[in-house]
């Protein structure tokens, strides 16, 4: 069970939030003048993230390309996970990256310029809808001029970004200050950085020159971003890939680093990508004493970033020579130049006078999550789907999470019941409300009240127009039942209102509870559970077919001179729009015809009036 903090614990909580005493939150700069942070590789953060770590970057998961692989769906898993982990342990989070000209979606390929605009200006929108409070953003990626039509990363080769964001006139980069206007007028408060790769070493003057003009041009950048991959003497001019040798000179990096501070106006520098590649820990012990205990230091750096920490799962290799050569960590053990960093940061906090607030966070003090209806369900007894937890915040004593459901942000129902959530709720006959669109990996939790301990029967009402779809029930993160399965309608018609009962026998203890409900095959409405006393009782409500009103979908008489709400559906089960028309067939005649429908597949059509859904197949 998620623990309620004591009184004694919220008012140290409060307490410590309030003064004056320094936190970074987690890791090892807690309490310094900037963030030390690394990369979340997939979809959590490893166990010793925490202890290391004050500042998350997704290393792939905010990408374009990774998110919405297909236009319009979206995957924030891995996205969701940096952030998360930031949210819930009073650290940082910066996105990476809203515009590069690599890892953006396929499909951006081949569109014209007015389509790639408004396909970018989709994504900004996603992320805004996502992510409203983001406090660091990478808004354009390696965008650097290298020659004529040719960047760091491939900005027009099959893609048409450039002139969709204003173009690129003479090399006075537009397309760059447009795209930190729009983030601007998404994200006021947030810190809005520009990240390029081989600043340090090979391409010093090209990156002051493009901070110089997206100056100059209004563009309201707060930081630069230098990946700094580019500081051994063995590679880096490739990609800026860095590979190996030896460190570079450390006078050079000095006079270097102090040419970008006096060149740029003192602009605050993230040091945002940042690997050792050596497979010789005395080497790379030397690099990060020199360059980490500089930047700690120079009091223009804002915070600093590592690419990776664990041997054999960073993108270096040495030139060949140690795949994940970067790493911090080997075979579960510090190498000398993690030693060096643990103890270094133990005596020293750095200096930041960039006036950007990187470096002390206060805790998340902890709000536990709250019944829906102010008190907890009574058990035996019953519990509307769509009721469940308010969402708390922070983390509990005890390690646990305060959030109370998993739900993409996109609200695909029709009911206005609670539709700030995201979780996707439907208006049945009789004014039910039910939880739909659900898909696996979703989630919700309620809290109960167990009046006495012993064996119950779980019942729950449950409709699903396929044969793959269930759920599994938990209590306080333990298994309650096995996995559920979710009866097709018998109908054999795609619609989702020949509701059956499913159950399971429990054991449940007396008192306080979190129920868990774990969705683990899609597409599956849910109106309700019942925890009845014993085992195998009977069931308070069956569900009588043709014959319990609450249930069978009415008789309703469909003038077919009547235009009708038709609600869209692609075969992912993604939401596409709305549309209106004389019944069925006239429905399909105008999806066949529609210029929205860009591929061939199978398609939805859910009537609004009465839940009845028909597959269509379009040839394009």
């Amino acid at each position: 069970m998620k623990k309620p903090l004591s009184t004694t614990t919220k008012a140290l909580v409060l307490a410590l939030a309030a003064s004056t005493f320094s936190f970074a939150g987690p890791g090892l700069a807690d309490g310094a003048a900037k963030f030390v942070g690394n990369i979340i590789q997939g979809s959590a953060a490893r166990s010793d993230y925490t202890t290391l770590w004050n500042q998350a970057t997704a290393e792939n998961g905010c990408k374009w390309g990774s998110v919405e692989g297909a236009r319009g769906q979206y995957n924030w898993r891995d996205c969701d996970a940096a952030y998360n982990w930031a949210k819930q342990n009073g650290g940082h989070f910066k996105f990476h990256a809203l515009v590069w000209g690599s890892q953006y979606p396929n499909w951006l390929n081949g569109l014209d310029v007015e389509n790639t605009k408004t396909a970018i200006t989709a994504w900004f929108d996603a992320v805004k809808k996502r992510y409203p409070d983001l406090e660091m953003i990478d808004v354009v990626n390696e965008a650097i001029r290298t020659g004529n039509n040719s960047y760091h990363s491939p900005y027009g080769k099959n893609n048409n970004i450039i002139p969709a964001l204003g173009g690129d006139d003479g090399g006075n980069y537009q397309f760059v200050v447009t795209a930190f206007k729009m983030a601007r007028e998404r994200w006021p408060d947030a810190i809005l950085i520009y990240n390029d790769y081989n600043t340090i070493q090979w391409n010093v003057d090209q990156g002051i020159d493009l901070i110089k003009k997206i100056k100059a041009a209004g563009a309201p950048v707060d930081g630069y971003g230098l990946q700094a991959h580019d500081l051994m003497t063995s590679g880096g001019n490739g990609g800026g890939t860095g590979g190996g040798g030896y460190c570079m000179n450390f006078d050079t990096f000095k006079s270097t680093m102090e040419k970008i501070h006096k060149q740029t106006n003192n602009i605050p520098i993230f040091i945002s990508e940042y690997d050792v590649p050596s497979t010789d820990d005395a080497i790379q012990q030397q690099c990060v004493s020199e360059q980490f205990k500089y930047w700690m230091e120079d009091p223009h750096v804002a915070g600093i970033t590592f690419w990776g920490y664990v041997y054999g799962q960073t993108w270096l290799d040495c030139n060949g020579k140690a795949n994940g050569c970067s790493g911090l960590i080997k075979d579960g053990k510090d190498r000398s130049a993690m030693t060096w960093l643990k103890d270094y940061l133990s005596k020293n906090k750095g200096v930041n006078e960039t006036g950007l607030p990187t470096g002390d966070v206060a805790p998340v003090p902890p709000e536990p999550q709250l019944p829906f209806k102010g008190e907890a369900f009574a058990v035996p007894g019953k519990i509307q789907a769509e009721d469940f937890d308010i969402p708390g915040k922070g983390k509990n004593e005890d390690g646990t999470s305060n959030e109370s459901y998993g739900d993409d942000s996109e609200n695909h129902g029709d009911s206005d019941y609670r539709k700030d959530t995201g979780v996707d709720l439907y208006k049945k006959s009789g004014d039910r409300i039910v939880v739909g669109y659900n898909q696996t990996g979703d989630w919700l939790e309620y809290t109960i009240n167990v009046s006495e301990a012993g064996d119950y029967t779980f019942f729950a009402a449950v409709a699903s127009a396929n044969n793959t779809s269930s759920f599994q029930m938990s209590l306080d993160g333990k298994e309650l039942t096995d996995k559920i399965s979710v009866p097709q309608a018998s109908s054999g018609e795609e619609n989702y209102d020949d509701y059956n009962k499913v159950s399971a026998n429990v054991t449940l203890p007396a008192g306080k509870h979190i129920l868990r409900m774990d969705v683990t095959g899609d597409w599956f409405d849910i109106d309700y559970f019942t925890f009845v006393k014993g085992k195998d009782a009977t069931d308070p409500e069956p569900i009588e077919k043709n014959e319990d009103p609450q249930f069978v979908q009415q008789n309703i008489k469909l003038d077919n001179n009547a235009r009708q709400d038709f609600h869209v559906f692609d075969q992912n089960g993604v939401h596409m729009g709305v549309l209106r028309a004389y019944g069925f067939d006239a429905a399909k005649e105008i999806l066949k015809t529609s210029n929205d429908i860009k591929a061939s597949g199978i398609y939805y059509l859910r009537s609004r009036t009465t839940g009845k859904m028909q597959a269509v197949r379009i040839a394009k």
